[in-house]
């Protein structure tokens, strides 16, 4: 596999980071780059996916930009693991469901790693966390695919606040709250970025 792995230390703005993915569609259709895993993070912001409906935001004053991804209402911010994908599934299953399960498998194997149980949920996309007996989300996933290439991709709560949550229903889920990393266990973000890239390189080869 010739994937190319990036890593932003800085926050990325959003409109940026989705201008760059499209930019790496386009190109790697024509076979003139590489495939892509691209870590970073965003400032905070909030996103619609092409499934939301208006009554998903609870707090009428916040700023909502449409996005081209699948899904609905979702909070990006500081704290949080957001691991951008494109990845050219002509070269392997056209399957959309096959390449989700790839990244769900690849979240749990490494939060299993550190002693963290978790599970993917049909109806539910997304890994969840039984916590205290309460389901809660902890990582959110949303693609897109154009002539066969997967693109967006998903983001895990490590680090970052809860409270922007409360003014959305995220993914139009209105029984399941959201955790993060650090409520359940304290864990290097090094770490956890490590592994994520080793179990999704891994699981990538199908």
């Amino acid at each position: 596999m010739n994937i190319e792995i990036k890593k932003s230390i800085k926050p990325v703005n959003y409109k940026l980071a989705i201008n760059e993915l499209e930019k790496r569609v386009h190109n790697l259709a024509l076979n003139d780059e590489r495939e892509l895993i691209w870590f970073l993070e965003h400032k905070s912001i909030f996103t619609a996916g092409t499934n939301y409906k208006e009554n998903e935001i609870i707090e009428k004053s916040i700023k909502i930009l449409r996005t081209n991804r699948g899904g609905k209402i979702t909070w990006h911010g500081p704290g949080q693991i957001i691991c951008y994908m494109v990845i050219n599934l002509n070269k392997r299953k056209k399957d959309i469901r096959k390449f989700i399960s790839v990244i769900e498998k690849s979240i749990i194997d490494t939060l299993k790693e550190f002693d963290i149980e978790s599970f993917n949920d049909r109806k539910n996309i997304g890994i969840w966390i039984n916590h205290n007996n309460e389901i809660k989300k902890i990582a959110a996933i949303g693609i897109r695919v154009k002539k066969w290439i997967a693109f967006h991709g998903f983001s895990v709560n490590y680090s970052n606040s809860l409270e922007e949550y409360k003014k959305i229903i995220p993914c139009g889920i209105k029984d399941r709250g959201i955790i993060n990393i650090n409520n359940i266990r304290k864990v290097s973000k090094e770490k956890i970025l490590k592994k994520l890239e080793k179990n999704l390189l891994i699981n990538l080869n199908y």
